[in-house]
């Protein structure tokens, strides 16, 4: 018997079969791993992953579309503009504070039996969470989860805005949701953006921008919620000016600078204090 060989009746040892990810994990660690560091090979992936070199290609076009990274010969590189915008999950534990203060005082804005659109954005979903407290309203969003978080509340009627599903936002997006956020009409909207620069703001990705655009569009009054940091920054798409929303709110740490430039352009605009409490 050669040292190969197992013992008569005695089973073979193999290793244990490898779990293999699915593509919405694999396109998770894509992009946490190139927002990370900037760029990664398709080798690596493969390696990574446990998946063959077609596999990687088609996960790469798809987070390409959605505006996470962009395929360059041999692997693919972060945008510029999705090294700050990131993934839905990072960008709600970013800023949450200044987000919860913008939201208390967008709350104030809205009064019960209005019809209320809510975006995708991170910044807006503090006020999906408050709105029930503040009576009974619809909600028009294209926002899964704003969807989920209303579902259950017995005051709210939320009205889903269909279309493609982008899994880096967690909503959805493109021509179709546009089309449909056209045929109705809302009291109030309440939006945000990637970036504000030069009285204008920016979105990193096009089907983002068409569907808000869209919600504006759509609503008698517009509300901007956009905290300090996006301030200053910039993304590809052109999105609206300041001056085409009702009221911006943003949060107390805005510099003084950027305070002045919106007073200088007429924009009309509110600083939410954190820790500050509303009735």
């Amino acid at each position: 018997m050669t040292d190969t060989e197992g013992a008569v009746g005695a089973p073979v040892a193999s290793e244990a079969p490898v779990t293999k990810l699915g593509p919405k994990d694999r396109h998770r660690r894509i992009t946490d791993r190139v927002l990370a560091v900037g760029q990664v090979t398709i080798e690596e992936l493969v390696q990574e992953l446990g998946v063959s070199q077609m596999t990687v290609h088609r996960d790469l076009d798809a987070l390409e579309h959605q505006g996470w990274l962009r395929k360059v010969r041999g692997g693919a590189t972060a945008t510029p503009s999705a090294l700050f915008e990131s993934t839905a999950r990072r960008r709600g534990s970013e800023q949450v504070a200044a987000k919860e203060a913008i939201c208390a005082a967008a709350l104030a804005l809205a009064e019960p039996g209005q019809a209320v659109i809510i975006d995708d954005s991170s910044t807006a979903l503090p006020l999906a969470r408050s709105l029930s407290s503040r009576g009974a309203f619809t909600v028009i969003t294209n926002s899964l989860q704003v969807i989920n978080e209303l579902a259950e509340e017995p005051d709210i009627r939320v009205i889903a805005l269909g279309g493609e599903y982008h899994a880096g936002f967690n909503a959805f997006l493109g021509m179709s949701t546009a089309d449909n956020a056209r045929s109705f009409r809302a009291d109030l909207a309440f939006l945000s953006t990637s970036a504000v620069d030069d009285g204008r703001c920016y979105h990193q990705v096009q089907e983002n921008v068409l569907v808000k655009r869209a919600l504006m569009a759509a609503a008698r009054r517009r509300v901007l919620l956009v905290d300090h940091t996006k301030f200053g920054r910039q993304a590809l798409y052109g999105l609206a000016p300041l001056t085409d929303f009702d009221l911006v709110i943003s949060d107390g740490r805005l510099p003084q600078g950027e305070r002045d430039a919106l007073q200088s352009l007429g924009v009309r605009y509110e600083l939410a204090m954190e820790g500050s409490r509303r009735e």
